[in-house]
């Protein structure tokens, strides 16, 4: 008996136990993983058998990079192959610095470039506090960019596009940042369309649990993929003792410290803890922000602890 042939396609959507995959001429096709564990995520260039009018994912094709978080419980993976990382932000309601670093520090450890998005520039007070507390992430070498997607002119626009042409970046972001908004300003229709397609799958209350990707522009392959769950990002897939590595203002410092195992904490002569300034001292780039110090230390207390799975 003969072997069918498989088929190729890019994981777009996933529903849980359904994926829904795009082949090369574009159609889309629910597909179901083989066996009980579901492994795709969206991104993933899989292999897939047709049957009757859907399909069975066989094997995933090797991936450049997987973005997930990890907590005590489980572990969520967000997507596969990607380029960058936009962390979409807003003036209002206030972000949390916390979770933002939770953010970067995975797509760094993922080797995934990472991009801040601050959005509602039209909000004066509250973006020129916001912009405030992002001097850190803009001394850094993160591009953080100033965006107004409601009031969106053709400058923010260009500028979107342009950053983002030709890559595959996922966007993240608490509610109320704008994600919507900026899905439907670079891809208009493409949400109205997952709704349909959510409808069609009985799952419409899992439209915005999922993980979807949106073509802004097929040809130059420009995509962006939208996922919840920004709020808890549990890091525990990553070692105490990496957390420094994967924060640039910190691992600048490193080399000066005396002992090659140095936490930073409490160590003599260690040359992250002599950085830390309370004062922002915009004369002295290299300069570890006090609040960003804090946010290591609790970290590493975070991953210290005993693991229990």
């Amino acid at each position: 008996m003969t072997k069918a042939a498989l088929n190729q396609g890019l994981i777009v959507a996933n529903y849980g136990r359904h994926f829904l995959v795009e082949t090369p001429d574009g159609t889309r096709v629910i597909c179901h993983s083989r066996g009980k564990k579901s492994t795709g995520v969206v991104g993933d260039r899989v292999q897939w058998l047709p049957s009757q009018d859907e399909g069975t994912v066989e094997k995933i094709e090797p991936r450049r990079n997987l973005f997930y978080r990890q907590d005590e419980i489980r572990t969520k993976s967000f997507a596969a192959n990607l380029d960058q990382i936009l962390v979409l932000i807003a003036a209002e309601p206030e972000f949390s610095r916390h979770q933002l670093s939770r953010a970067l520090i995975a797509a760094e450890a993922a080797g995934i470039t990472p991009l801040i998005g601050l959005n509602k520039s039209d909000l004066v007070e509250p973006f020129a506090r916001a912009w405030e507390r992002l001097l850190p992430y803009r001394r850094m070498h993160y591009g953080v960019l100033p965006l107004s997607l409601k009031e969106s002119g053709d400058t923010d626009y260009a500028e979107m596009r342009k950053l983002l042409h030709g890559k595959t970046t996922l966007v993240l972001g608490p509610s109320g940042a704008g994600k919507s908004t900026l899905i439907n300003l670079l891809s208009p229709g493409a949400l109205a369309q997952t709704g349909e397609i959510s409808q069609a799958l009985n799952s419409g209350r899992h439209t915005t649990t999922s993980t979807t990707w949106y073509w802004v522009d097929k040809a130059s392959g420009t995509a962006l993929i939208d996922s919840p769950g920004f709020q808890e990002f549990g890091l525990h897939h990553i070692e105490a003792t990496q957390l420094a590595g994967y924060m640039p203002d910190l691992r600048a410092h490193i080399e000066h410290c005396k002992f090659y195992n140095c936490t930073h904490l409490h160590e003599p002569s260690c040359g992250v803890r002599a950085a830390v300034s309370e004062e922002e001292l915009p004369s002295s780039p290299d300069y570890i922000s006090a609040n960003r110090y804090k946010i290591y230390s609790e970290l590493f207390a975070e991953l210290s602890q005993p693991r229990h799975y």
